[in-house]
């Protein structure tokens, strides 16, 4: 700890600042989330997505500013890794548990119930030292509430299928399958990417239609979450039988 702020004190105010900085643009997320919140208690779900978005925009760049001027250097009290955790629970968890619960899309007695699952379970998924692998993967369904409630906006199933929908992924939460890592995961990080752009361009096309739109692009959107959430599986399973 000596050396870390022997190395802090050596860097310059204006080296200091730009590191603050990055910590006040993760900060903007949780920000960001209010706004989000606000507009889903006024039931503006697509207002709320859209702001959910550029807080997941955040997430995405934030990380690879903070490496680039070395944050957790020139910052040594400050915790980037626990900014980043309070900030992501709010936008991934929070917010979406509310939309979940109140958008009329559950069964009515099941609703609070499956809310507070979502949150408790998200908690728990954050404070688990085990939620990424070695190789970057998520260990589990990985707290991806803002994707699941947009899926549900977007399918719009019976609210039976919903609410059981829901608790599968609760339960998923604590099964130690593997999830791609967007970013962070080098294997076939090209196609995931590509396909990480085509998604935000489908999902953007489904905003701007207020959940309104076709087939294809609802089959597109579909596909790529399911890669996310099955390819690692389907890759291990076929290394397997060719062992």
């Amino acid at each position: 700890m000596d050396q870390a702020n022997q190395q802090d004190s050596s860097t310059s105010p204006a080296t200091r600042a730009a590191a603050f900085s990055v910590h006040i643009f993760t900060a903007m997320g949780a920000g960001i989330a209010l706004i989000a919140l606000l507009e889903a208690v006024r039931e503006h779900w697509v207002a709320m997505f859209g702001w959910l978005g550029a807080a997941l925009l955040i997430d995405a760049l934030d990380g690879p500013i903070a490496r680039r001027l070395d944050v957790a250097r020139v910052l040594p009290d400050w915790s980037g890794e626990m900014l980043d955790l309070v900030v992501d629970f709010v936008t991934y968890v929070f917010v979406p548990a509310y939309a979940i619960t109140a958008s009329g899309l559950l069964l009515p007695l099941a609703a609070p119930l499956l809310g507070v699952g979502i949150v408790a379970s998200g908690a728990l998924y954050f404070a688990d030292r085990r939620m990424k692998t070695s190789d970057n993967h998520f260990r589990g369904f990985p707290a991806l509430w803002n994707g699941a409630a947009f899926y549900l906006f977007l399918l719009h199933l019976p609210p039976a299928v919903a609410s059981l929908g829901i608790a599968i992924l609760i339960a998923l939460t604590f099964v130690p399958f593997h999830v791609v890592h967007p970013i962070r995961v080098v294997r076939l990080r090209g196609l995931t990417l590509s396909l990480i752009g085509l998604w935000m361009v489908l999902a953007i096309i489904a905003l701007a239609s207020d959940f309104e739109v076709s087939g294809p692009v609802i089959a597109g959107l579909c596909a790529i979450a399911a890669y996310i959430a099955g390819s690692d599986a389907t890759i291990r399973l076929a290394r397997s039988f060719k062992a």
